[in-house]
């Protein structure tokens, strides 16, 4: 499942970097989390995260906000 939190379009590039997955993994088996790097600009931020299919839905959106918060507190 893939929950998105930022229009890809905004970054120049996007990548699933290693660090993030410690804490990804953290609240959910599996999910990984894919950054951007905001055009023009030096600043990651968290486009999407995917979590396992299996979860569903509404668990997945629970589950990736508490992924973003972790990530950027």
């Amino acid at each position: 499942m893939h929950v998105r939190f930022r229009d890809p379009d905004r970054f120049d590039e996007i990548r699933t970097p290693d660090w993030a997955a410690n804490a990804a993994q953290s609240v959910s088996d599996g999910a990984e989390v894919r950054t951007g790097r905001v055009e023009e600009s030096d600043d990651w931020q968290v486009e999407a995260v995917l979590i396992e299919e299996h979860v569903g839905e509404d668990k997945a959106k629970e589950q990736a906000r508490g992924i973003v918060e972790t990530i950027e507190s």
